[in-house]
């Protein structure tokens, strides 16, 4: 199987494995079904994943790398810009991953043991000291835990609302949240005419910081982002 063969494999894969954990669940869906969707061997996807968690793992890692990095960005900065930097960010790149994070939530269990629950673990502790900031008493502690959780949880409910108005509610919560329910309302973003664009900003970012790496091929982007290769191909930087 030659290099660029097998990365088409592997994408096809990982797209055909998040369709059918989104209706089925991860626990209901076997390697069996995948590969005869595929019209594959269960021998071939072993051979690109040794375990279904290793599936799994493939398929949550571009929203972890993406918050990691966003930690690793926010951290860095004074606490009050690093502090709506991350919101911000957060909820692009929530938005942006909207497939495997569904999936993740509704089957969180099956992360509980292993080495991703505890980067989500460690990436939630981080997140929730930047937004609390250095001097947080314990209900300033508290309200950045609700923060985190309002960047992340109405895009799983809320998974018919379009990406731009969903982020504009969700930071309009959060600023109230943490400033005051007489804080200024975050406006919504205005409907444009014509056909609406396949993937958000934060998307697009996300896109481009995959492909930058050279780690991930255009069909694995399409798949994380739940869109087609040709949309990806239209959002990436020209060489």
């Amino acid at each position: 199987m030659d290099t660029e063969e097998s990365g088409d494999t592997r994408s096809r894969i990982l797209r055909t494995a998040l369709d059918l954990f989104a209706v089925r669940g991860y626990q209901r869906t076997a390697l069996r079904e995948i590969a005869e969707r595929l019209q594959l061997t269960k021998a071939a996807i072993l051979y690109h994943f040794p375990t279904k968690e290793h599936l799994l793992a493939a398929l949550v890692e571009p929203l972890l790398a993406d918050l990691e990095a966003l930690l690793e960005a926010a951290g860095q900065l004074p606490p009050g810009r690093g502090r709506w930097m991350l919101l911000e960010g957060f909820v692009d790149t929530m938005l942006a991953h909207r497939r495997p994070l569904g999936m993740l939530f509704h089957d969180m269990t099956l992360v509980a043991r292993g080495p991703t629950y505890q980067r989500l673990v460690r990436i939630a502790l981080r997140a929730n000291d930047i937004v609390a900031g250095p001097d947080a008493d314990r209900r300033g502690r508290v309200r950045a835990t609700q923060a985190i959780a309002a960047c992340s949880d109405p895009v799983v409910f809320f998974a018919d609302v379009p990406p731009d108005v969903l982020r504009a509610d969700m930071l309009d919560g959060v600023h109230r949240l943490l400033d005051g329910p007489d804080a200024p309302a975050v406006p919504a973003s205005p409907r444009r005419p014509g056909r609406p664009r396949a993937m958000s900003g934060g998307q697009i970012a996300t896109a481009r910081r995959m492909h930058a790496t050279g780690g991930h091929s255009v069909e694995e982007i399409a798949t994380a982002l739940g869109v087609s290769r040709a949309t990806v191909y239209r959002h990436l930087d020209p060489d």
